[in-house]
């Protein structure tokens, strides 16, 4: 999204004249009015504070902001016409005229429709997401939609948004509920999860807090579920996976999660079953990415099985989701082979033969 400066505008006049700033022509040309002297108000402006505020929100400022520091409509037109300042928005201006940054997009957006909030995926602090700016208001309200805005309608805010931050921003923990109601696949659910609390951005335990206050929450028994087995120590999708497709259903044994790796490099195993001399390592998308993540854990394999006489099963996509019950009787086998002696069940998915 690049700035515009106000006389690149080719909408002309607004219907009541208003000029296109959202400030009214008052019978004088725009250069003639000096802004310590065209309005009773703007006999102290404050350009220290206006400089401050710039700089707290990233060079965006709502007209409003300018007027309330004794500033007058003419002082914003001059402004735009030299493309000091350029409109983003009706009301809503940048302090140049070149591309805007994530971080001005969504000033921008949160500016517009004040007051709100960035939402669902624009609410983590700590990353800039692709794609339109998400802002919630009110549900009482009704904002006008704008380009690479998505607006969504909320109750409880005070409760929801931390208005102090730069931009205001629905917490992590709502944010999260949100995207994971969104969500288009219950595989999606478990990664918006279990990727953010794997980052360290929340907790499952916050979380879990957040949605019980919900008065309703889409797919609350799932989201909470998942939440508890994230808590246990489930890290990603392809973990959930195992956990609810494999091993539960199946009816294997209870392993250790992310248990420390006891001889070679120091790490932690996906799933451990020390009294077998067993480990299931699930390579999914987060850990064993590149060349160096694999060549990381072939060596860990390595030295299980040389220095701890352990059997290291690796698993992927489509053995959890894919051939689910034929892999659980796979990893039954191996455990009954060192000594397990219970028996895997059918699913009642169950079709392949054993």
């Amino acid at each position: 999204m690049t700035a515009r400066p106000e006389n690149s505008q080719s909408d002309g006049a607004h219907p009541d004249g208003a000029h296109p700033d959202g400030t009214h022509p008052d019978g004088a040309h725009p250069d003639s009015a000096h802004p310590d002297s065209a309005h009773p108000d703007s006999a102290h402006p404050d350009s220290a504070l206006l400089d401050e505020i710039l700089a707290d929100q990233d060079g965006v400022i709502a007209r409003g902001q300018v007027l309330a520091l004794g500033f007058t409509p003419a002082f914003v037109r001059r402004k735009v016409r030299r493309r000091e300042w350029a409109t983003v928005h009706p009301g809503v201006f940048v302090d140049h005229t070149g591309p805007l940054t994530w971080r001005q997009r969504a000033w921008s957006a949160v500016l517009d429709a004040a007051p709100a909030a960035l939402s669902h995926g624009s609410a983590d602090p700590r990353s800039e997401p692709t794609g339109p700016i998400h802002i919630v208001v009110d549900r009482a309200r009704r904002v006008t939609r704008r380009p690479g805005v998505v607006v969504h309608y909320g109750t409880r805010l005070d409760e929801k948004v931390a208005w102090h931050a730069h931009p205001p921003r629905v917490r992590m923990e709502q944010a999260l509920l949100d995207m994971a109601e969104c969500a288009s696949s219950k595989v999606r659910v478990v990664a918006c999860l279990a990727d953010a609390v794997q980052a360290g951005k929340t907790t499952a335990d916050r979380v879990l807090v957040a949605a019980q206050r919900r008065p309703r929450l889409r797919r609350r028994a799932f989201i909470e579920g998942v939440l508890v087995d994230i808590r246990d120590g489930t890290c990603s999708v392809l973990e959930h996976g195992y956990l609810t497709k494999v091993e539960r259903a199946q009816g294997l044994p209870s392993p250790q999660r992310q248990a420390s790796t006891t001889v070679g490099r120091r790490g932690f195993r996906d799933v451990d079953y020390p009294g077998w001399g067993l480990v299931v390592e699930l390579d999914g998308r987060m850990g064993h990415d590149g060349a160096a993540d694999r060549d990381v854990d072939m060596e860990r394999d390595l030295d299980a099985a040389v220095d701890a006489d352990r059997l290291t099963l690796r698993l992927g996509w489509g053995q959890v989701f894919d051939r689910a019950c034929s892999t659980a009787d796979k990893v039954g086998r191996a455990l009954t082979a060192r000594g397990w002696t219970g028996t895997p069940v059918r699913c009642p998915s169950c079709r392949a033969v054993r």
